[in-house]
């Protein structure tokens, strides 16, 4: 039996579309979608803990509510309330006289304990510590150890005042010195938080130009108003506009532990008004309405500031 061979003619090869391989990303690209990745994580974070409540407090501005489930619009009542209301504007200039004298000295006690531990001496690294070690405590342990400390007749600084016979100086019970008094202990919490921050920004200028400073005869005066203070304008406005926040929305568990807001309303500060109103009243929506107030200020002084500076570079150039 013969077996037939059959041939058959080889198929054309089908012609198949090459897949089109994505064009690689250019450096520049990359760099960009990095850079959204690494930002992605602190957006969102700030836009659902902060954009977000910031916005719900501007809505609930318009309502009355109780706590208690009852909501109720009202327009613009509480902006009416608030306006005629007396002891919003007595926190408000409390805040102000607050505002305007903790930044500066906070500013001039950072860059002074900064230019201090910049030098190079046995144990600076120990006192480096000592001075950002209240920073890091609990503001609330903090604030009860200024008050035991500061308690009339008994505390320890009465004692110390009444040895050199400067007794009877009520400081948490005095109005005339219980916002001064307040104030002190937050410079003493933050004085080290800001020492790091100019310390970061002192190490940063080169030191060729100290060095060509002497050379030229500049005293430690002319070096500090011409090489420091110039090289050191972007880490400026940053303590500016970051204690400028801190002074205005903080301070709130430091107020309820040294002098819930008294004597005689002197330490009543905004951010205690609101968390009375919304807390100790049960306004919520009032409280609210003066946040969001707050806030906008905050916001027309932060733009205001990033205008004037070109937004921290301090340059000049175009």
């Amino acid at each position: 039996m013969s077996t037939q061979a059959t041939t058959t003619a080889p198929r054309p090869a089908t012609e198949r579309s090459e897949p089109t391989r994505p064009q690689p990303l250019g450096r520049r690209q990359r760099e960009t979608r990095a850079a959204l990745l690494f930002l992605a994580p602190d957006a969102l974070g700030l836009i659902v803990f902060v954009a977000l409540p910031m916005l719900l407090s501007v809505v609930l501005g318009f309502f009355w509510i109780d706590g208690f489930g009852n909501v109720d619009f009202i327009g613009v009542d509480n902006y009416v309330r608030m306006a005629q209301d007396p002891q919003f504007w007595n926190s408000a200039r409390v805040t102000l006289i607050y505002l305007v004298v903790l930044v500066p000295l906070i500013f001039v006690t950072g860059l002074g304990l900064a230019l201090l531990v910049q030098q190079k001496f046995p144990t600076v690294g120990w006192i480096r510590s000592a001075l950002f070690m209240p920073y890091v405590v609990s503001i609330v342990v903090v604030s009860m150890v200024w008050q035991f400390m500061l308690t009339d007749r008994t505390g320890v600084v009465a004692a110390a005042l009444a040895w050199i016979r400067l007794d009877g100086i009520s400081f948490l019970g005095d109005p005339r010195f219980a916002l001064g008094t307040v104030i002190v202990v937050t410079i003493w919490l933050q004085m080290g938080y800001y020492m790091i921050i100019f310390l970061a920004g002192l190490q940063d200028i080169p030191g060729e130009l100290y060095e060509a400073a002497r050379i030229d005869g500049a005293r430690p005066w002319a070096r500090f108003r011409r090489i420091t203070l110039p090289l050191l304008a972007p880490t400026s406005f940053f303590v500016l506009l970051t204690s400028m926040v801190a002074v205005v929305t903080g301070g709130l568990d430091m107020i309820f532990v040294l002098t819930n807001g008294g004597p005689a309303n002197s330490t009543s500060l905004l951010i205690f008004y609101i968390y009375q109103q919304a807390f100790l009243f049960g306004d919520l929506g009032y409280a609210a309405a003066i946040g969001s107030v707050l806030v906008a200020v905050l916001l027309i002084i932060s733009a205001a500031m990033f205008v004037v500076t070109r937004g921290g570079r301090f340059t000049h150039d175009d």
